[in-house]
C-alpha cells in the first residue's frame, strides 16, 4: 500500500501562504494594526508624533481606498470584504502580494510534487488569489464580530457622558480615546472629522453604510432624528444599547441553536472530498479502471453541482437575520 502525500503537501502550502500574508502585514504595519492591541490605532499614531490632520487623512484613505478600487479587473470580488477588514494595504499592493505569492506557491510545488507544470500553474494561482481572499475575508468576520461587541458599550459610554453634561461631540471623543479597536479609530475619525466641520450624523450614516450594518444604521438614524427634531438623546441612546444588546443577545442564542445543523452539513459537503482525497492518498491507482470511461467526467460533474446545491442549501437553512 503505498501512501501519497501530495494532498498533505498542498495543505501545508496552503497554510504557509496565509501565514506570508499575515507576516507581511504586521511587518509593514506593526502591532498596532492588530485587533487584539489594547490602544487603537488612531491613538498609537498620534502618540507616536504624528499631527491630528495626518492621522485623520491615513485612516480615511485606507478606509475609502477599496471601493474606489472596484473597477480593477477581478479586485471587485475583494473589495468589499477588504473595505469592511479595513486592510491597510493598498489594492495595487494586495494584488502585488498575489502574484507574489502564486509564484511562491509554484516554486513550491515544483519542488515538493511532482505535478505537470499545467497543473502546477493553476493550483499556485488558486492558492495565491483564494490565499489573500482568504485571509481578508476571515480579518472581515473578525472586525465586524468585534464592532458588534463594542457597540453596545460604546453607546452606554456615550448615555452616561450624555447624563453628566457633555455634548454629544464630546461623548463620541470619549468613546474613541476608551474603547480600543476597531471600534475606538472609527469613532476617533468621527470626532476628529466633527472638529473640522462635518456633521456628526453624516459621520455616522457613512460608517453604517460601510460596515454595512444594521445596529450601527439605528444609532446614525437616532442621532439624526434628534438633531432634526430635539428630545433627550441620552435616553434615546439608552434604549438604542438595550435593544443593540438584546439582539446581540438573540443572534448568540440563534447561533447557537443553529451550529448543529451548520457542522452537519459543512460534515455533510466535506466528508466526500475528503473520502476521494484519503483513497487517492492510500491507493492512487483506485479509479484508474473507470476515469477512462464515457460515464466518469459527467458522473463527477453531477456530484459536484450536489455537493455545491447542497452548501447552498444549508447556507440558506441556518442563516436566520435577527
Amino acid at each position: 500500500m503505498q501512501i501519497s502525500a501530495e494532498p498533505i503537501i498542498y495543505g501545508l502550502i496552503f497554510v504557509a501562504v496565509l501565514a506570508l500574508v499575515e507576516g507581511i502585514y504586521l511587518t509593514v504595519f506593526g502591532k498596532s494594526i492588530s485587533l487584539n492591541n489594547r490602544v487603537n490605532r488612531r491613538l498609537d499614531m498620534l502618540e507616536k508624533g504624528a499631527a491630528r490632520e495626518q492621522v485623520l487623512e491615513q485612516l480615511r484613505k485606507e478606509m475609502s481606498q477599496h471601493m474606489h478600487a472596484r473597477g480593477i479587473p477581478l479586485y471587485s470580488m475583494l473589495a468589499d470584504k477588504a473595505q469592511k477588514a479595513n486592510i491597510a494595504f493598498s489594492p495595487k499592493a494586495l494584488i502585488v502580494i498575489m502574484i507574489g505569492l502564486s509564484i511562491f506557491s509554484f516554486f513550491a510545488l515544483a519542488v515538493a510534487t511532482e505535478a505537470d507544470t499545467p497543473v502546477r500553474a493553476i493550483v499556485a494561482v488558486v492558492m495565491g488569489v483564494g490565499g489573500v481572499y482568504f485571509w481578508v475575508n476571515g480579518k472581515a468576520k473578525k472586525r465586524l464580530a468585534m464592532v458588534e461587541e463594542q457597540l453596545p458599550d460604546a453607546v452606554e459610554l456615550m448615555v452616561r457622558s450624555l447624563r453628566v453634561g457633555h455634548p454629544f461631540a464630546s461623548a463620541i471623543s470619549i468613546v474613541a480615546k476608551e474603547v480600543p479597536d476597531p471600534l475606538g479609530s472609527e469613532f476617533g475619525i468621527i470626532a476628529d472629522e466633527s472638529a473640522y466641520g462635518r456633521d456628526v450624523s453624516e459621520s455616522l450614516k457613512d460608517l453604517a453604510e460601510r460596515m454595512d450594518m444594521q445596529d450601527l444604521r439605528f444609532l446614525a438614524v437616532a442621532v439624526t432624528i434628534q438633531q432634526q427634531s430635539g428630545g433627550n438623546l441620552a435616553e434615546v441612546l439608552d434604549g438604542l444599547a438595550k435593544v443593540i444588546r438584546a439582539r446581540f443577545k438573540l443572534f448568540r442564542r440563534v447561533k447557537a441553536i443553529t451550529a448543529e445543523a451548520k457542522w452537519s452539513g459543512m460534515f455533510l459537503s466535506a466528508f466526500p472530498i475528503a473520502a476521494t482525497v484519503m483513497i487517492n492518498m492510500v491507493q492512487p491507482d483506485y479509479y484508474d479502471e473507470v476515469k477512462d470511461t464515457a460515464v466518469f467526467i459527467p458522473a463527477v460533474l453531477v456530484v459536484g453541482a450536489l455537493l455545491v446545491a447542497n452548501v447552498i442549501f444549508m447556507r440558506i437553512m441556518v442563516n436566520i437575520k435577527v
